[in-house]
């Protein structure tokens, strides 16, 4: 690969191709996007000859990619969804002609992939990469700097699940947040979703991000120790996820405050006390953490026999 103009050093090498699983062959071949290919866009395919302003590249064939691809083809965007293995297979016109260039990638392949499609248009009459559309990723941590040397940058996180490509489309068209930054083109995108953008200052992305992971992440650790718990005492786990589902609804409504409920809330000791008795040893310290928070949500005191904190 020639060297970049901007850097004077080889850019670095672009995944080599390699063959598509069944699976992905299936996924990328299917009927959901018309012009999808394995090895990206065609040289004259038709996703040069639609509306400009509406023509999305993404650039990894996961659940992130299959899920935009999907709810973008919805409303009406052409997209081309193409693996990041693949790189070397996508037409340099298709990349200059695409309205948005999405990076549905792992935040560590982001940088790597961004200088490769730099280095396959780079124009040598110009300064810098000839990409004209907006080159975007999808993470909620990555700041845009990840993006360089492009000349439009953005990023576009959804504040939301992906677990496959029909419920993540599903989720993406559900007035959905997104937390956007860079080139207003995205914002554009969003409203075409029927999302909620928001901005997130740099200073505060890796917080954003954070939070991201406590309601999602940690909620499923969370949900995990119910699920322990619930098959040692023989109870139909569907039981509690009704408790958790009316109690979300309730903070919904009317805050954390004021829909804490039960023995921390009430400044109950003793029955804490018995709960940590009955609870398995390597399950008391989360019990015992959260506790502590609820004490405090609450406005009380706990004793220090039940503190796990100094």
């Amino acid at each position: 690969m020639r060297p970049s103009p901007q850097s004077g050093r080889s850019s670095p090498a672009c995944p080599t191709r390699s063959p598509a699983s069944t699976f992905e062959s299936r996924y990328l071949l299917g009927d959901t996007w018309p012009h999808a290919s394995t090895h990206g866009p065609a040289r004259g395919s038709s996703l040069l000859a639609t509306d400009p302003e509406r023509r999305c590249l993404i650039v990894g064939a996961g659940r992130a990619g299959g899920s935009f691809a999907t709810a973008l083809d919805s409303v009406g965007w052409t997209v081309d969804l193409v693996s990041s293995r693949h790189l070397d297979d996508i037409d340099p016109e298709a990349l200059t002609r695409a309205s948005v260039v999405l990076l549905t990638v792992a935040d560590s392949a982001i940088a790597d992939v961004a200088a490769c499609l730099a280095g396959r248009v780079t124009d040598e009459e110009r300064v810098g990469p000839a990409i004209d559309g907006v080159v975007a990723h999808v993470s909620g941590a990555c700041g845009l700097d990840v993006l360089a040397p492009h000349r439009r940058v953005g990023s576009l996180h959804p504040l939301m699940s992906l677990p496959d490509r029909e419920t993540g489309a599903r989720r993406l068209l559900d007035r959905c947040t997104f937390a956007v930054d860079g080139d207003p083109t995205l914002t554009g995108m969003v409203d075409a979703l029927g999302g909620r953008p928001i901005r997130i200052p740099a200073s505060d992305r890796m917080l954003y991000h954070a939070t991201a992971s406590i309601a999602a992440n940690h909620l499923t650790a969370l949900c995990a120790q119910v699920e322990r718990l619930a098959a040692e005492v023989g109870v139909p786990v569907d039981a509690y996820w009704a408790l958790m589902t009316t109690t979300l609804e309730n903070i919904s409504e009317v805050g954390s405050t004021d829909a804490l409920t039960g023995p921390a809330a009430r400044a109950d000791w003793t029955t804490v006390r018995s709960h940590v008795a009955a609870l398995p040893d390597d399950e008391r310290l989360l019990y015992l953490v959260l506790c502590e928070r609820a004490t405090e949500l609450a406005g009380h005191v706990l004793p220090d026999d039940l503190r796990v904190s100094d």
